[in-house]
């Protein structure tokens, strides 16, 4: 991706949708041009999507049918499909272009609704729409749309707790957005949403630590600890064996395309002689992040994965793979309060942490604090906040695209 100078040309922000099981079934990508009313390069864009979400991405997602169907009022909705991302593009011209160029299969398209009542946009609709394309209608549109127009969209995206659409959207399924906690996911799903927009990262945290950690968990952190201490590996394995199912895992990450060895690592003692204590304690950082067996952990898991990826790939040209290693296990352990739920306070006393990654996480300062805040802004899509942090750290924007790009393309990897 290095040689797409569309990744110069835009901001990128991302977001999950989630299903009723709790699981991340797709991939939000927003995309906000500099200059909205400007041409932009259409291919090249759709190009680096296709890089991370290849169209035969063989990640379980049914492949979408290219062939023209029909529109015809009246006629039965086919059942709709949700499919690996869904970009949310923030400029009229360029959602016009993306419309005009050939649907991709692993991709969904956000149109805003006062936009499907035009009828310029309703005639992209409908080919787009006739080509295979998958398509979503954002809000309520102010007056009934034409038949053959809403036809042309699979579902609706309304906020999380508005009212049913009902048949104003002719029974569209509906994904519903904006909810922050897991509660107020579940209450959008009960609405009768399929799949709920955005992080439900807003959990209150309780103040003071709970009396027990999961048994899983207890045998994550005396890994961290043990191979801070760089105690033995005959010790080390020892411990793994008191849950077969984390060894399971670990070797899962360890020999994922994510990774990158030419070796298929075969054992914990096997992975320590290849990697060396402090590598190998970034990927029982991960373990720990995704210890939790609760279905409501699920969106979390998924969000600290990305973070830890993102947060390495911003340090990757800084030539200092200490850096490297600190950023992804900050971005790991972000949200190791909410998934444990204990103050991170707390949590690090029992597991060691490098310095500064004690201190963008517990003091909210130190150097890995910014990167930390960007990685926030980019997933809370905010077009603004991500080019006002990332100036203040001097980053390049297609330095930044690429790093979010390359970042979904290794976790997609590790899913």
């Amino acid at each position: 991706m290095h040689d797409l100078p569309i990744l110069g040309q835009v901001a990128l922000g991302y977001s999950p949708v989630i299903d009723r099981q709790h699981a991340v079934v797709a991939t939000r990508l927003t995309v906000f041009p500099d200059q909205p009313d400007a041409a932009t390069d259409v291919d090249a864009l759709l190009a680096a999507v296709d890089v991370v979400w290849p169209p035969e991405a063989g990640d379980g997602t049914p492949a979408l049918s290219l062939n023209p169907r029909p529109l015809r009022p009246g006629a039965a909705r086919p059942a709709a499909t949700l499919r690996p991302v869904s970009l949310n593009l923030a400029g009229e011209r360029l959602l016009a272009d993306v419309l005009a160029a050939p649907p991709r299969p692993q991709a969904m398209i956000e149109v805003p609704a006062f936009l499907a009542a035009e009828p310029a946009f309703a005639e992209r609709l409908i080919a787009h729409a006739e080509a295979g394309g998958t398509l979503l209608i954002k809000g309520r549109p102010l007056g009934e749309l034409p038949a053959a127009v809403l036809d042309a969209f699979s579902f609706a995206i309304v906020d999380h707790d508005a009212a049913p659409i009902g048949a104003a959207l002719g029974g569209l399924a509906e994904l519903r957005a904006g909810a922050r906690t897991m509660g107020a996911v579940d209450a959008a799903l009960q609405r009768g949403a399929v799949a709920t927009l955005g992080w439900p990262s807003d959990e209150p945290v309780a103040r003071s630590g709970r009396p027990g950690v999961p048994p899983d968990v207890q045998v994550v952190m005396q890994l961290i600890q043990g191979v801070d201490r760089e105690e033995p590996v005959a010790r080390l394995e020892a411990v793994l064996k008191r849950d077969p199912t984390l060894g399971f895992r670990l070797l899962r990450y360890l020999n994922s395309p994510a990774f990158g060895l030419s070796v298929e690592i075969s054992s914990f003692g096997h992975a320590l002689m290849m990697l060396g204590y402090q590598r190998l304690k970034r990927w029982l950082a991960l373990l720990l992040a995704s210890s939790s067996r609760s279905a409501a952990a699920k969106p979390l898991m998924y969000e600290a994965v990305r973070r830890g990826l993102l947060m390495e790939e911003l340090a990757r040209d800084s030539g200092d793979a200490e850096m490297r290693g600190e950023m992804f296990i900050c971005g790991v352990f972000s949200l190791l309060d909410q998934l444990l739920q204990q103050p991170a306070a707390d949590l690090l006393k029992s597991v060691p942490v490098p310095e500064r990654v004690r201190q963008a996480l517990v003091d909210e300062t130190g150097p890995f604090h910014p990167y930390l805040e960007l990685v926030r802004a980019i997933e809370q899509e905010s077009g603004f906040d991500i080019r006002e942090r990332a100036e203040g750290l001097l980053l390049a924007r297609a330095e930044l695209n690429r790093a979010v790009l390359a970042a979904l393309a290794a976790a997609r990897a590790l899913d």
